[in-house]
Protein backbone atom coordinates (compact mmCIF):
# COMPACT_ATOMS: atom_id res chain seq x y z
CA UNK A 1 0.00 0.00 0.00
CA UNK A 2 1.14 3.35 -0.63
CA UNK A 3 -0.33 6.18 1.83
CA UNK A 4 -0.02 8.99 -1.19
CA UNK A 5 1.29 10.26 -4.26
CA UNK A 6 4.57 10.77 -4.81
CA UNK A 7 8.02 10.25 -6.75
CA UNK A 8 9.06 7.28 -4.81
CA UNK A 9 7.39 4.41 -7.30
CA UNK A 10 10.15 1.94 -8.66
CA UNK A 11 7.74 -0.31 -10.34
CA UNK A 12 6.31 -0.10 -13.85
CA UNK A 13 4.07 2.46 -12.34
CA UNK A 14 4.61 5.72 -10.36
CA UNK A 15 1.23 7.29 -7.77
CA UNK A 16 0.26 10.40 -8.95
CA UNK A 17 -2.88 11.07 -7.77
CA UNK A 18 -4.58 9.40 -4.64
CA UNK A 19 -4.03 7.15 -1.80
CA UNK A 20 -4.50 3.49 -0.63
CA UNK A 21 -4.14 2.02 2.46
CA UNK A 22 -5.11 -0.05 5.44
CA UNK A 23 -5.62 -0.07 8.86
CA UNK A 24 -4.84 -3.43 10.49
CA UNK A 25 -5.57 -4.66 14.17
CA UNK A 26 -2.92 -6.79 15.75
CA UNK A 27 -4.31 -9.94 16.90
CA UNK A 28 -2.52 -12.06 19.58
CA UNK A 29 -2.71 -16.04 18.79
CA UNK A 30 -0.02 -17.11 21.19
CA UNK A 31 2.42 -15.21 23.83
CA UNK A 32 4.75 -18.18 24.21
CA UNK A 33 5.69 -18.45 21.78
CA UNK A 34 4.59 -15.23 20.63
CA UNK A 35 2.49 -15.34 17.02
CA UNK A 36 0.70 -12.75 15.61
CA UNK A 37 -1.77 -12.25 12.78
CA UNK A 38 -2.82 -8.75 11.42
CA UNK A 39 -6.49 -7.88 10.19
CA UNK A 40 -7.52 -5.42 8.12
CA UNK A 41 -9.96 -3.13 10.42
CA UNK A 42 -10.56 -0.23 7.87
CA UNK A 43 -9.49 0.72 4.40
CA UNK A 44 -8.84 4.62 2.84
CA UNK A 45 -9.17 4.60 -1.04
CA UNK A 46 -9.76 7.49 -2.68
CA UNK A 47 -12.29 7.61 -5.69
CA UNK A 48 -9.58 7.47 -8.25
CA UNK A 49 -6.12 6.29 -7.77
CA UNK A 50 -4.14 7.45 -11.40
CA UNK A 51 -0.83 5.27 -11.87
CA UNK A 52 1.59 6.46 -14.58
CA UNK A 53 3.86 4.92 -16.53
CA UNK A 54 7.92 5.20 -14.79
CA UNK A 55 10.10 5.58 -17.81
CA UNK A 56 12.66 4.66 -15.35
CA UNK A 57 11.78 1.26 -14.88
CA UNK A 58 14.74 -1.48 -15.23
CA UNK A 59 12.63 -4.34 -17.46
CA UNK A 60 11.28 -2.31 -20.24
CA UNK A 61 10.37 -5.40 -21.96
CA UNK A 62 7.71 -6.07 -19.43
CA UNK A 63 6.28 -2.75 -19.31
CA UNK A 64 4.57 -0.64 -18.60
CA UNK A 65 2.66 -0.50 -22.29
CA UNK A 66 0.25 2.16 -21.32
CA UNK A 67 1.32 5.72 -20.22
CA UNK A 68 -1.38 5.72 -17.39
CA UNK A 69 -3.96 3.74 -15.33
CA UNK A 70 -6.59 4.98 -13.32
CA UNK A 71 -8.62 2.75 -10.24
CA UNK A 72 -11.75 3.81 -9.92
CA UNK A 73 -12.69 3.06 -6.40
CA UNK A 74 -15.98 5.63 -6.51
CA UNK A 75 -18.51 2.57 -8.68
CA UNK A 76 -19.64 -0.38 -6.78
CA UNK A 77 -18.94 -3.83 -8.81
CA UNK A 78 -22.17 -3.89 -10.10
CA UNK A 79 -21.50 -0.69 -11.46
CA UNK A 80 -18.27 -1.14 -12.80
CA UNK A 81 -19.52 -4.56 -14.55
CA UNK A 82 -22.46 -2.81 -16.14
CA UNK A 83 -20.02 0.32 -17.65
CA UNK A 84 -17.24 -2.38 -19.13
CA UNK A 85 -20.14 -4.35 -20.71
CA UNK A 86 -22.27 -1.53 -22.24
CA UNK A 87 -19.94 0.81 -23.60
CA UNK A 88 -16.20 1.65 -23.76
CA UNK A 89 -14.12 4.54 -22.28
CA UNK A 90 -15.47 3.74 -18.87
CA UNK A 91 -14.12 1.14 -17.38
CA UNK A 92 -11.57 -1.32 -19.66
CA UNK A 93 -11.08 -4.23 -16.44
CA UNK A 94 -13.21 -5.52 -13.78
CA UNK A 95 -11.68 -7.75 -11.16
CA UNK A 96 -13.31 -10.28 -9.52
CA UNK A 97 -16.50 -11.26 -11.52
CA UNK A 98 -18.53 -13.74 -10.35
CA UNK A 99 -19.08 -16.42 -11.54
CA UNK A 100 -22.86 -15.77 -11.72
CA UNK A 101 -22.14 -13.14 -13.95
CA UNK A 102 -20.13 -15.12 -16.49
CA UNK A 103 -22.30 -15.13 -19.41
CA UNK A 104 -23.26 -11.54 -18.94
CA UNK A 105 -20.03 -10.91 -19.98
CA UNK A 106 -20.15 -13.61 -22.09
CA UNK A 107 -22.94 -11.55 -23.77
CA UNK A 108 -21.18 -8.41 -24.04
CA UNK A 109 -20.42 -6.62 -27.44
CA UNK A 110 -17.73 -4.87 -25.54
CA UNK A 111 -16.16 -7.27 -23.40
CA UNK A 112 -14.48 -10.34 -23.28
CA UNK A 113 -14.07 -12.94 -20.31
CA UNK A 114 -10.97 -14.01 -19.34
CA UNK A 115 -11.22 -17.08 -16.83
CA UNK A 116 -7.37 -18.28 -14.97
CA UNK A 117 -6.60 -21.12 -12.85
CA UNK A 118 -5.63 -18.60 -9.70
CA UNK A 119 -3.44 -19.75 -6.86
CA UNK A 120 -6.83 -19.93 -4.37
CA UNK A 121 -8.34 -22.47 -2.96
CA UNK A 122 -12.07 -23.36 -0.89
CA UNK A 123 -11.88 -25.45 1.48
CA UNK A 124 -14.46 -26.20 4.80
CA UNK A 125 -12.81 -25.87 8.03
CA UNK A 126 -13.53 -28.57 9.74
CA UNK A 127 -13.86 -27.66 13.76
CA UNK A 128 -11.65 -30.33 15.67
CA UNK A 129 -11.71 -28.72 18.95
CA UNK A 130 -15.60 -29.25 19.44
CA UNK A 131 -16.57 -31.33 22.69
CA UNK A 132 -19.83 -32.22 21.86
CA UNK A 133 -19.39 -34.34 18.76
CA UNK A 134 -16.88 -36.27 17.69
CA UNK A 135 -14.38 -34.21 14.81
CA UNK A 136 -11.64 -34.70 16.09
CA UNK A 137 -11.86 -38.07 14.55
CA UNK A 138 -9.64 -38.74 10.96
CA UNK A 139 -13.26 -41.39 10.09
CA UNK A 140 -15.58 -38.33 11.01
CA UNK A 141 -13.78 -36.01 8.68
CA UNK A 142 -13.01 -38.71 6.03
CA UNK A 143 -17.23 -39.04 5.83
CA UNK A 144 -17.60 -35.72 5.66
CA UNK A 145 -15.65 -35.71 2.42
CA UNK A 146 -16.71 -38.29 1.10
CA UNK A 147 -20.27 -37.04 1.55
CA UNK A 148 -19.49 -34.29 -1.30
CA UNK A 149 -20.00 -33.87 -4.73
CA UNK A 150 -17.13 -31.93 -5.96
CA UNK A 151 -17.73 -31.83 -9.19
CA UNK A 152 -21.25 -30.71 -8.81
CA UNK A 153 -20.64 -27.80 -6.28
CA UNK A 154 -17.83 -26.73 -9.28
CA UNK A 155 -20.43 -26.95 -12.25
CA UNK A 156 -23.68 -25.07 -10.28
CA UNK A 157 -21.87 -23.57 -7.43
CA UNK A 158 -19.47 -21.82 -9.50
CA UNK A 159 -20.68 -22.39 -12.89
CA UNK A 160 -17.78 -24.70 -13.89
CA UNK A 161 -15.21 -21.56 -13.54
CA UNK A 162 -13.09 -23.78 -10.99
CA UNK A 163 -11.18 -27.01 -10.70
CA UNK A 164 -11.50 -29.93 -7.86
CA UNK A 165 -8.13 -30.70 -5.35
CA UNK A 166 -7.54 -33.32 -3.74
CA UNK A 167 -6.59 -31.76 -0.58
CA UNK A 168 -4.86 -27.92 -0.43
CA UNK A 169 -2.68 -27.79 -3.44
CA UNK A 170 -3.85 -26.90 -6.93
CA UNK A 171 -2.46 -29.15 -9.57
CA UNK A 172 -0.60 -26.41 -11.10
CA UNK A 173 1.25 -25.67 -8.13
CA UNK A 174 4.83 -27.44 -6.93
CA UNK A 175 4.19 -29.58 -4.17
CA UNK A 176 1.32 -31.75 -5.28
CA UNK A 177 1.64 -35.67 -4.60
CA UNK A 178 2.17 -37.45 -7.28
CA UNK A 179 -1.05 -39.64 -8.26
CA UNK A 180 -2.79 -37.33 -5.86
CA UNK A 181 -6.75 -37.89 -6.84
CA UNK A 182 -9.13 -35.82 -4.85
CA UNK A 183 -11.77 -37.91 -2.21
CA UNK A 184 -14.36 -39.93 -4.19
CA UNK A 185 -18.20 -38.88 -3.98
CA UNK A 186 -19.21 -42.43 -1.59
CA UNK A 187 -22.57 -41.27 0.21
CA UNK A 188 -23.11 -45.16 1.55
CA UNK A 189 -19.50 -44.94 2.78
CA UNK A 190 -19.85 -41.74 4.32
CA UNK A 191 -23.35 -42.97 5.75
CA UNK A 192 -21.72 -46.14 7.46
CA UNK A 193 -18.54 -44.00 9.22
CA UNK A 194 -20.87 -41.49 10.71
CA UNK A 195 -22.98 -44.37 12.10
CA UNK A 196 -19.74 -45.83 13.50
CA UNK A 197 -18.37 -42.81 14.70
CA UNK A 198 -20.85 -42.45 17.99
CA UNK A 199 -22.12 -39.41 16.73
CA UNK A 200 -24.71 -37.82 19.00
CA UNK A 201 -28.18 -38.60 18.35
CA UNK A 202 -30.07 -35.72 17.57
CA UNK A 203 -27.20 -33.24 17.21
CA UNK A 204 -27.19 -31.53 13.95
CA UNK A 205 -23.84 -31.06 11.51
CA UNK A 206 -23.57 -27.46 11.62
CA UNK A 207 -22.04 -26.19 8.35
CA UNK A 208 -21.71 -22.06 8.30
CA UNK A 209 -20.75 -19.54 5.33
CA UNK A 210 -20.81 -15.72 4.24
CA UNK A 211 -23.10 -14.87 1.79
CA UNK A 212 -20.46 -15.10 -0.95
CA UNK A 213 -20.57 -18.64 -0.68
CA UNK A 214 -24.11 -19.30 0.55
CA UNK A 215 -25.58 -20.89 -2.76
CA UNK A 216 -22.18 -23.06 -2.37
CA UNK A 217 -22.80 -24.11 1.29
CA UNK A 218 -26.57 -25.15 0.20
CA UNK A 219 -25.21 -27.30 -2.21
CA UNK A 220 -22.81 -28.88 0.61
CA UNK A 221 -25.55 -29.25 2.95
CA UNK A 222 -27.95 -31.28 0.37
CA UNK A 223 -25.33 -33.66 -0.02
CA UNK A 224 -24.40 -33.88 3.37
CA UNK A 225 -27.55 -34.20 4.46
CA UNK A 226 -28.34 -37.17 1.82
CA UNK A 227 -25.61 -39.13 2.75
CA UNK A 228 -24.86 -38.83 6.26
CA UNK A 229 -28.05 -39.94 7.77
CA UNK A 230 -27.87 -37.01 10.61
CA UNK A 231 -29.86 -33.47 10.45
CA UNK A 232 -27.50 -30.59 8.74
CA UNK A 233 -28.09 -26.70 9.28
CA UNK A 234 -26.73 -24.18 7.21
CA UNK A 235 -25.49 -20.85 8.83
CA UNK A 236 -25.47 -17.66 6.81
CA UNK A 237 -23.44 -15.14 8.16
CA UNK A 238 -24.27 -11.49 7.16
CA UNK A 239 -21.95 -9.35 5.64
CA UNK A 240 -21.96 -7.62 9.09
CA UNK A 241 -20.46 -10.37 11.34
CA UNK A 242 -17.95 -11.36 9.44
CA UNK A 243 -15.09 -9.26 11.32
CA UNK A 244 -16.02 -10.16 14.61
CA UNK A 245 -16.41 -14.18 13.84
CA UNK A 246 -12.47 -13.53 11.61
CA UNK A 247 -11.25 -12.72 15.32
CA UNK A 248 -12.90 -14.89 16.85
CA UNK A 249 -11.43 -17.75 14.84
CA UNK A 250 -7.86 -16.06 14.73
CA UNK A 251 -7.56 -15.43 18.23
CA UNK A 252 -9.04 -19.07 19.08
CA UNK A 253 -10.34 -18.45 22.60
CA UNK A 254 -13.87 -18.79 22.35
CA UNK A 255 -15.85 -22.04 20.93
CA UNK A 256 -16.81 -21.66 17.81
CA UNK A 257 -20.70 -22.03 16.90
CA UNK A 258 -19.92 -23.77 13.58
CA UNK A 259 -18.85 -27.38 13.00
CA UNK A 260 -17.50 -26.25 9.24
CA UNK A 261 -16.75 -23.30 7.82
CA UNK A 262 -16.91 -22.66 4.13
CA UNK A 263 -13.52 -20.27 3.41
CA UNK A 264 -11.20 -19.13 1.02
CA UNK A 265 -7.76 -18.23 0.68
CA UNK A 266 -5.01 -17.47 -1.70
CA UNK A 267 -1.23 -18.09 -2.35
CA UNK A 268 1.09 -15.07 -3.46
CA UNK A 269 3.65 -18.10 -4.62
CA UNK A 270 3.19 -21.21 -6.45
CA UNK A 271 6.83 -22.78 -4.87
CA UNK A 272 5.86 -24.19 -1.36
CA UNK A 273 2.00 -24.06 -0.75
CA UNK A 274 2.20 -25.13 2.85
CA UNK A 275 4.05 -21.80 3.89
CA UNK A 276 0.81 -19.55 3.10
CA UNK A 277 -2.34 -22.03 3.04
CA UNK A 278 -1.78 -24.98 4.55
CA UNK A 279 0.08 -23.63 7.82
CA UNK A 280 -2.66 -21.03 7.96
CA UNK A 281 -4.90 -23.74 8.30
CA UNK A 282 -3.18 -26.53 10.67
CA UNK A 283 -0.03 -25.01 11.87
CA UNK A 284 0.84 -24.03 15.36
CA UNK A 285 0.71 -20.49 14.45
CA UNK A 286 -1.95 -20.56 11.92
CA UNK A 287 -4.45 -18.00 11.57
CA UNK A 288 -7.74 -20.38 11.09
CA UNK A 289 -7.04 -23.28 13.28
CA UNK A 290 -9.74 -24.56 14.67
CA UNK A 291 -8.79 -26.91 17.14
CA UNK A 292 -6.11 -28.42 18.85
CA UNK A 293 -1.96 -28.17 17.66
CA UNK A 294 -1.73 -31.20 15.24
CA UNK A 295 1.68 -33.00 16.21
CA UNK A 296 2.19 -34.66 12.54
CA UNK A 297 1.87 -31.38 10.83
CA UNK A 298 3.85 -29.26 12.99
CA UNK A 299 6.25 -31.57 12.75
CA UNK A 300 6.41 -31.79 8.69
CA UNK A 301 6.43 -28.47 8.74
CA UNK A 302 8.96 -27.75 10.94
CA UNK A 303 11.10 -29.78 8.45
CA UNK A 304 10.00 -28.17 5.44
CA UNK A 305 11.12 -24.60 7.02
CA UNK A 306 14.75 -25.02 7.18
CA UNK A 307 14.95 -26.48 3.65
CA UNK A 308 17.37 -24.94 1.50
CA UNK A 309 17.60 -26.95 -1.75
CA UNK A 310 14.50 -26.60 -4.07
CA UNK A 311 13.87 -30.18 -4.52
CA UNK A 312 14.13 -30.84 -0.75
CA UNK A 313 11.42 -28.27 -0.44
CA UNK A 314 8.89 -29.53 -2.66
CA UNK A 315 9.78 -33.25 -1.23
CA UNK A 316 8.63 -31.83 2.48
CA UNK A 317 5.57 -30.13 0.84
CA UNK A 318 4.38 -32.77 -1.45
CA UNK A 319 4.34 -35.21 2.43
CA UNK A 320 2.57 -32.31 3.58
CA UNK A 321 0.03 -32.28 1.33
CA UNK A 322 -0.58 -35.92 1.16
CA UNK A 323 -0.53 -35.92 5.14
CA UNK A 324 -3.62 -33.60 5.50
CA UNK A 325 -5.51 -35.45 2.86
CA UNK A 326 -4.52 -38.78 4.95
CA UNK A 327 -5.59 -36.97 7.62
CA UNK A 328 -8.79 -35.64 6.56
CA UNK A 329 -7.82 -32.15 8.34
CA UNK A 330 -10.22 -30.00 6.07
CA UNK A 331 -13.47 -30.24 3.61
CA UNK A 332 -11.46 -29.73 0.43
CA UNK A 333 -13.45 -28.58 -2.05
CA UNK A 334 -11.90 -26.85 -4.95
CA UNK A 335 -9.67 -23.77 -6.19
CA UNK A 336 -11.82 -21.32 -8.00
CA UNK A 337 -10.97 -19.61 -10.99
CA UNK A 338 -9.78 -15.25 -11.45
CA UNK A 339 -12.64 -14.29 -13.70
CA UNK A 340 -12.22 -10.74 -15.18
CA UNK A 341 -14.28 -8.74 -17.57
CA UNK A 342 -11.93 -6.36 -20.20
CA UNK A 343 -12.73 -4.69 -22.78
CA UNK A 344 -11.82 -6.00 -26.05
CA UNK A 345 -9.80 -3.71 -27.32
CA UNK A 346 -7.21 -4.33 -23.85
CA UNK A 347 -4.76 -7.56 -24.12
CA UNK A 348 -4.50 -8.37 -20.36
CA UNK A 349 -2.86 -11.37 -18.93
CA UNK A 350 -3.66 -12.50 -15.74
CA UNK A 351 -1.09 -13.65 -12.98
CA UNK A 352 -1.89 -16.86 -10.45
CA UNK A 353 -1.31 -14.31 -7.71
CA UNK A 354 -1.58 -10.95 -8.26
CA UNK A 355 -3.22 -8.35 -10.06
CA UNK A 356 -0.77 -7.22 -12.68
CA UNK A 357 -1.01 -4.45 -15.40
CA UNK A 358 2.28 -3.75 -16.62
CA UNK A 359 2.08 -5.79 -19.52
CA UNK A 360 -1.57 -4.69 -20.59
CA UNK A 361 -1.63 -2.95 -24.32
CA UNK A 362 -4.25 -1.20 -26.31
CA UNK A 363 -5.04 -1.77 -29.78
CA UNK A 364 -5.54 1.08 -32.04
CA UNK A 365 -9.63 0.86 -31.49
CA UNK A 366 -9.04 1.81 -27.57
CA UNK A 367 -11.41 4.61 -26.51
CA UNK A 368 -8.01 6.23 -25.80
CA UNK A 369 -6.18 6.43 -29.13
CA UNK A 370 -9.56 7.55 -30.72
CA UNK A 371 -9.79 11.01 -32.24
CA UNK A 372 -12.84 12.32 -30.62
CA UNK A 373 -13.60 9.27 -28.23
CA UNK A 374 -16.29 10.00 -26.09
CA UNK A 375 -16.75 8.34 -22.21
CA UNK A 376 -14.74 8.71 -19.01
CA UNK A 377 -11.40 10.58 -19.24
CA UNK A 378 -8.36 10.55 -17.31
CA UNK A 379 -6.40 13.88 -16.76
CA UNK A 380 -4.68 14.01 -19.75
CA UNK A 381 -6.29 12.52 -23.07
CA UNK A 382 -3.64 9.93 -23.62
CA UNK A 383 -3.43 5.89 -23.99
CA UNK A 384 -4.73 4.61 -20.66
CA UNK A 385 -6.57 2.31 -18.69
CA UNK A 386 -9.20 2.25 -16.22
CA UNK A 387 -9.61 -0.33 -14.01
CA UNK A 388 -12.44 -1.27 -11.32
CA UNK A 389 -11.40 -3.25 -8.35
CA UNK A 390 -13.81 -4.19 -5.49
CA UNK A 391 -12.59 -2.94 -1.96
CA UNK A 392 -11.30 -5.03 0.32
CA UNK A 393 -13.84 -6.73 2.86
CA UNK A 394 -12.57 -6.02 6.36
CA UNK A 395 -11.96 -8.62 9.47
CA UNK A 396 -11.95 -6.60 12.07
CA UNK A 397 -14.46 -4.83 14.46
CA UNK A 398 -17.01 -1.80 13.40
CA UNK A 399 -18.04 -2.96 9.76
CA UNK A 400 -16.57 -2.06 6.71
CA UNK A 401 -16.71 -2.88 2.83
CA UNK A 402 -19.00 -6.43 2.23
CA UNK A 403 -16.78 -8.59 0.12
CA UNK A 404 -20.23 -9.05 -2.04
CA UNK A 405 -22.87 -5.85 -1.65
CA UNK A 406 -26.04 -4.39 -3.54
CA UNK A 407 -27.44 -6.64 -5.61
CA UNK A 408 -25.08 -9.47 -5.73
CA UNK A 409 -26.20 -10.52 -2.52
CA UNK A 410 -25.43 -14.74 -2.70
CA UNK A 411 -23.70 -14.71 -5.43
CA UNK A 412 -20.52 -16.89 -5.84
CA UNK A 413 -17.66 -14.43 -5.48
CA UNK A 414 -13.92 -14.64 -3.61
CA UNK A 415 -13.00 -11.01 -3.60
CA UNK A 416 -12.74 -12.04 0.26
CA UNK A 417 -10.42 -14.49 -0.27
CA UNK A 418 -7.44 -11.97 -0.22
CA UNK A 419 -9.12 -9.41 1.60
CA UNK A 420 -6.28 -9.94 4.35
CA UNK A 421 -3.20 -9.96 2.70
CA UNK A 422 -1.15 -7.75 4.56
Amino acid sequence: MIDEAGPWGTGPFTLVQGESSITTRTVLMSSDPFSCSHLIETEQRSPQLVLEANPDHWNVERGPHVERAVFRNDLSPERALDLCLDGDGEVDIVTEVSPADAERVLASEHAKLIAFDANRVLVGIINRGQTDVPLDSAQVRTAINVAIDRAKVVAKGLNGYGTVIPAMTPPWCSGLPAGAQPFPHEPERARQLIADSGWPAGRPLRVAAGENFAGIGELVVADLQAALGIDVELIVVPDANMPAGARRLVENKLGQPWDVLLFGWFDLSSEAPPAAVHREFFGRDGAFRAGPLDEGFDALYDEMKVQLDGDRLVEVAERIDAYVKEQALALFLCAPQALYAVNNHVEFGPYRTTFEIAEVTVDDGHWSRVEGGTGYQPPAHIEGLIVSTPAMPVAGEGGGTPAVGGDSKGKPGFSGASGNAC
